[in-house]
C-alpha cells in the first residue's frame, strides 16, 4: 500500500522520495533570499551616501559581510536548484542531461565562489583602514557642505 501502482513497483517506477526534499530547499531558499534581499537593501538605502568608500567600509563590517556572504550562497544554491528542475523536465537523453548538469553545477559553484571570492577581498580592503579613512572624511565632507548650504545644523 501507498507504493504506486502494482506496475509501478514492478518497473521501478515508484517514488524516490526526493521531489518534497528539493520542493522545500528551493522554498527555503527564496524565503531566505527574500529575507536577506530585503535587509539588504534597507540597510543599503540607510547610507548616508553610494560613494565607493561609503560602500566598502559598509560592507566591510561583520553583520554586513555575513548577510551578503549568505545572499551570495543562498542565491547561487537557489538558482542551481530551480534549474535542474528545467534540465530534468527538458532534457531526456541520460547522456546529455548529466553533461548539462556538470556545467549546471560547475556555473553555480563558480559563481557563488567569485562571488564569495570578491566579498572576502572588499572585507580585507575595507578592514585595513584605508577605505574606512577615506568614507569618515567624505561623510565630514558632507558634513560641512550641509553646514555651508543650510547654515548650521
Amino acid at each position: 500500500m501507498g507504493n504506486g501502482t502494482s506496475i509501478g513497483r514492478v518497473r521501478g517506477l515508484g517514488s524516490s522520495q526526493h521531489g518534497a526534499h528539493h520542493w522545500l530547499l528551493q522554498r527555503f531558499t527564496a524565503a531566505g533570499n527574500l529575507l536577506l534581499g530585503l535587509y539588504i537593501v534597507f540597510a543599503f538605502l540607510m547610507l548616508p551616501n553610494f560613494s565607493y568608500p561609503v560602500i566598502a567600509a559598509w560592507v566591510s563590517s561583520p553583520v554586513q559581510a555575513i548577510a551578503l556572504g549568505l545572499f551570495v550562497i543562498s542565491t547561487f544554491w537557489h538558482a542551481r536548484l530551480g534549474l535542474q528542475v528545467v534540465v530534468e523536465d527538458y532534457i531526456h537523453e541520460a547522456g546529455s542531461k548529466f553533461a548539462v548538469m556538470l556545467v549546471l553545477n560547475l556555473a553555480c559553484f563558480a559563481g557563488a565562489a567569485a562571488g564569495l571570492f570578491f566579498l572576502i577581498a572588499l572585507v580585507v580592503q575595507g578592514t585595513s583602514g584605508e577605505i574606512a579613512a577615506a568614507a569618515s572624511q567624505d561623510a565630514v565632507q558632507q558634513l560641512m557642505q550641509g553646514m555651508q548650504q543650510g547654515g548650521g545644523f
